[in-house]
């Protein structure tokens, strides 16, 4: 009987000691960000697929014309080997002229 008496206390010490469960009471147009924020979202997403198009296509084109120098250079040197040039390093004209802004590499 003791035993039993002690069950419903401690049951009953439980059920008063747990803290209950929270209600919503939440507007969900308090907490969405609309249609506002799906196309600021949307906005984004354009720009960064925009910007890494354009990233792809500057890296294409700086290693295509990194390709080419490499080219061009090997020929410069082929053709300095067969005209009999020392390969000391002596400055020698490649023969291409170079376009106003064109950077030496």
């Amino acid at each position: 009987m003791i035993a039993a008496s002690w069950n419903i206390v401690t049951d009953a010490a439980w059920r008063l000691a747990s803290t209950p469960t929270p209600s919503l009471n939440i507007d969900p147009n308090d907490v969405t960000p609309g249609p506002a924020g799906f196309f600021v979202v949307a906005l984004l997403a354009a720009a960064v697929f925009l910007l890494i198009f354009d990233m792809q296509r500057r890296i294409r084109r700086v290693n295509h014309r990194a390709e080419i120098r490499e080219r061009l250079q090997a020929e410069v040197d082929e053709r300095d080997r067969a005209s009999g040039a020392d390969d000391e390093g002596t400055a020698t004209d490649s023969g291409i002229d170079p376009r106003p802004g064109d950077k030496p590499f």
